[in-house]
């Protein structure tokens, strides 16, 4: 990687990967010319939200490691973006839309204005969440999946 280069860091946790992620980090490749994938780790995600992820960190890092357009896919397990950006030191930083204007927002962007970081905000894929998906699959019946696989010999 060249110091020319424009190095840009969207963080997620990637849990249950589905469309809305994939166009996140597509769309945030358009920005820039070496993308690193931050994968927020079980123990962060239980903390931020109160429950661990369906799939472990390793194999969410695997997943998003090979998606074309990430550069570089790491562990993320600070809490402060800037701590990130002493590690990574990267030149533009992607984010959800929904922190845009709010309080949360405001300090972030303000705080990578200080170190030379841009925030780029993209809307979420309204019609696909991991939260959705989480609750779609917490609402089968085990009964239902158990017969699904047993008359056909694979998940359906």
């Amino acid at each position: 990687m060249s110091g020319h280069q424009r190095v840009g860091y969207s963080a997620g946790a990637f849990d249950l990967f589905h469309v809305g992620h994939l166009n996140i980090l597509k769309r945030a490749k358009e920005h820039c010319d070496y993308l690193i994938a931050g994968v927020v780790t079980d123990e962060l995600l239980e903390e931020r939200k109160g429950r661990l992820p369906v799939i472990p960190l390793a194999e969410r890092l695997e997943i998003v490691r090979h998606i074309d357009v990430v550069d570089e896919a790491v562990a993320e397990s600070e809490t402060d973006k800037l701590d990130t950006w002493q590690r990574l030191r990267f030149d533009v930083f992607f984010k959800g839309d929904d922190w845009r204007g709010t309080t949360h927002g405001r300090r972030l962007e303000a705080r990578f204005a200080e170190v030379g970081v841009e925030v780029v905000y993209f809307p979420y894929t309204l019609t696909t969440s991991s939260s959705q998906l989480r609750r779609a699959l917490d609402s089968l019946e085990p009964q239902s999946i158990t017969a699904r696989v047993a008359s056909s010999g694979r998940p359906q």
